[in-house]
């Protein structure tokens, strides 16, 4: 990971491992690189609990860590998921909603690991970037009715029906 210019690290509480496997099964362009356990005992745990995993997310490198602390995801930091079709954000946004996760407004959901997501339809980026600011208004519009991203009804928004 020390060639890359960026990576990105996710500082779980516990769970690193379960998560960063989800996520790799879940998203193309993923895998897991390598679990890296402790030494020794530490602050946070005992001498082979997991403390980081070494994975690729769709495509970016980045690095899951157990931290055992007080500090939780918020929504200052959150994860886009770029879709193409209505069942590719279904699929996303049910598998990362799972049993225990939580749906917001405007394609925004909290998952069972506490991590936050955007599953985000490129049409809705389309929309909101159009060079006529009244498709813009209503695309933005549209969108804020929304929790989970409807494409037809982002599309209909940028036509104007």
């Amino acid at each position: 990971m020390a060639d890359e210019n960026v990576a990105l690290c996710l500082w779980f509480e516990s769970g690193a491992e379960e998560a960063a496997r989800f996520y790799c099964d879940l998203f193309p362009d993923s895998e897991v690189h390598a679990v890296n356990r402790s030494p020794s005992d530490w602050p946070g745990g005992k001498a082979g609990d997991v403390l980081t995993i070494g994975l690729t997310l769709l495509g970016l490198r980045a690095m899951a860590m157990n931290g055992n602390t007080d500090d939780t995801f918020s929504n200052a930091m959150s994860l886009q998921v770029f879709t193409e079709r209505q069942e590719e954000t279904d699929r996303y946004w049910d598998a990362l909603l799972g049993d225990n996760g939580t749906p917001m407004a405007c394609s925004w959901l909290t998952d069972r690991f506490g991590m936050r997501w955007q599953v985000i339809p490129r049409g809705l980026m389309d929309g909101l970037d159009h060079e006529d600011p009244e498709v813009r208004a209503r695309v933005f519009a549209a969108m804020q009715q929304m929790v989970k991203i409807d494409h037809a009804a982002i599309e209909a928004a940028i036509a104007g029906e």
